[in-house]
């Protein structure tokens, strides 16, 4: 005897992440799911989590028909996922949290997305696991080698000071490839040959200024002034680059921020309940698959994430309106 096909599928869950809206858990998952007599319990997807293996190539494959891989950007930064009252879940451990301004408790999602300014489409990631000894930067030349194996050749690939190193540079110039990056203010450069000082003490015009990075070699570094007068540096591999292109850039990339608030709004990429690191990293990757769907739907329509959502609240409220079962003729016949 052949083994009875699962209750529960992959394309089931991504859609349940697409509608539900508040709660994102496998009971949840049960109760929402048609009475058509072979709906799955709260077991049967909790084993799906925990049985379907956790793999990024999925992504890549829905989003391989969404991007141009000779144009546009590939932006590149890490989120945590917020796990403040996990106890004994995999993965979970403390990171650096940029929206708390501090140390907390969560998992390390490192995204790779691409953007021509209109579309942002998540093409691979990474979760950091400090058990595999690994760091950031670690998973940020994963990310690009797969990048490259898979074809890309984008105007750009950027990402924040983190990333910055003279290593990730270099494995970006090998393969041909500029990037466009925020400098830390204690970066040292040579602006003339009179020796390295900090990025901060060079004198830099609004046209952008050619500069020696050692063990690199020349790049071009920007500076903006916010108006409260916090000072910003921004440097490139591109030696044509002016302000205006820069300027465009800079608020391209915005959109990995986008990308990263509404995983966690719409998806609900950090609110899976299960301890194992296979169901946590099935649902992350199942999100951010969720997360693609809904992209296309706005792109093509127009309407926002968020929007899109209460679009299915909407359905669901109009439907109980025509057929209401709290109403007042069941409390006069009690």
């Amino acid at each position: 005897m052949g083994m009875n096909r699962p209750k529960s599928s992959v394309s089931e869950y991504i859609d349940f992440l697409i509608g539900t809206q508040q709660s994102y858990t496998c009971l949840e998952a049960s109760k929402v799911q048609p009475e058509d007599g072979a709906q799955p319990a709260h077991d049967a997807i909790n084993r799906m989590l925990y049985r379907t293996e956790p793999s990024t190539e999925a992504i890549w494959q829905e989003a391989k028909p969404h991007v141009l891989i000779d144009r546009g950007l590939l932006l590149i930064d890490d989120s945590t996922l917020d796990k403040p009252f996990a106890r004994k879940v995999d993965l979970v451990s403390y990171h650096w949290s940029g929206n708390h301004h501090k140390v907390v408790k969560g998992i390390s999602l490192q995204s790779l997305v691409w953007t021509d300014g209109d579309s942002i489409i998540p093409v691979d990631c990474r979760v950091l696991d400090k058990s595999e000894n690994k760091t950031k930067n670690d998973l940020f030349a994963e990310l690009m080698t797969k990048a490259f194996e898979r074809g890309f050749r984008v105007e750009y690939v950027a990402f924040d000071s983190w990333y910055s190193s003279l290593e990730n540079l270099k494995l970006l110039r090998y393969n041909n490839q500029n990037w466009f990056s925020r400098f830390k203010s204690n970066r040292l450069v040579d602006p003339n040959r009179t020796g390295n000082r900090a990025i901060c003490e060079v004198e830099i015009p609004k046209s952008g200024r050619e500069v020696h990075l050692k063990g690199y070699g020349m790049i071009k570094i920007f500076k903006t002034v916010s108006k409260n007068g916090d000072e910003e540096f921004w440097a490139t591999s591109d030696l044509e680059m002016n302000e205006m292109k820069r300027l465009s850039v800079s608020e391209k990339t915005w959109g990995i921020e986008m990308y990263h608030r509404e995983i966690k709004q719409a998806c609900g990429v950090e609110r899976c309940q299960c301890r194992g690191a296979k169901a946590q990293l099935n649902h992350i990757f199942l999100s951010i698959r969720a997360f693609l769907r809904l992209e296309r739907y706005c792109f093509k329509t127009g309407l926002g994430w968020l929007e899109v959502k209460w679009q299915i609240v909407r359905s669901a409220v109009q439907a109980y309106i025509t057929n209401p079962f709290y109403n007042q003729a069941l409390f006069l016949t009690a």
